[in-house]
């Protein structure tokens, strides 16, 4: 029987690198049915949302709005990983965290809202296709290794494997580093006029 999922096609290319890098054959579907198919997908999925859990600036989002529902409470989508309360004057009397799947508000013990929407700060997790390609090719490279552990148990290839994890790992940090505009000065959320440091050319140019 297939996997559940709805990027199979996707996600398949990634189960078969996953698989040749650990020695063993492609496949051509998904099925459970194959122990290395089943160990290979379920760690890629782990593996993912580990990844997403880090906070990369693709899957973060700062005052983003949540409404109440009519009890006055605030349900979580089951895609956020990580939920907490922007830093604003109206936030600043609330503890808010995720409990039985609902905003719980740990400074007044309870699960009602007094204002809606409120501001959040959240990580999300996002479907294989909606990786960018240097998260899903990371993603891989640390499936790869964790899988040649698993049921390989071969030194010299986990060796090699975690030598290409560490390179992959590398190019997402570069990608990411790229999309964030980072500064040592920081990046002041919402606001794209970051510190530009002294460049000497605009001085020769007068």
């Amino acid at each position: 029987m297939p996997f559940p999922t709805t990027n199979a096609t996707q996600e398949l290319p990634a189960i078969n690198q996953i698989l040749t890098s650990c020695g063993q054959a492609p496949v051509t579907t998904l099925d459970q049915t194959n122990p290395e198919v089943a160990i290979a997908y379920d760690t890629l999925l782990q593996v993912s949302r580990e990844v997403q859990s880090e906070g990369w600036t693709f899957n973060k989002e700062y005052h983003y709005e949540f409404n109440k529902d009519n009890n006055n409470e605030i349900l979580i989508p089951n895609n956020i990983i990580q939920i907490k309360l922007s830093e604003n004057a109206q936030n600043r009397p609330y503890d808010g965290v995720r409990r039985s799947g609902k905003f719980y508000d740990r400074q007044n013990h309870r699960y009602t809202w007094e204002y809606s929407p409120i501001e959040c700060d959240v990580t999300w997790e996002f479907d294989w296709v909606d990786l960018p390609e240097p998260i899903q090719n990371y993603v891989t490279a640390r499936a790869a290794t964790l899988v040649s552990g698993r049921i390989v148990g071969d030194d010299d290839q986990y060796t090699r494997l975690r030598a290409q994890e560490g390179e992959m790992r590398a190019l997402a940090n570069e990608y990411e580093t790229q999309q964030g505009q980072f500064t040592m000065f920081g990046h002041p959320q919402g606001q794209q006029n970051y510190y530009q440091s002294y460049q000497p050319f605009h001085a020769l140019q007068r």
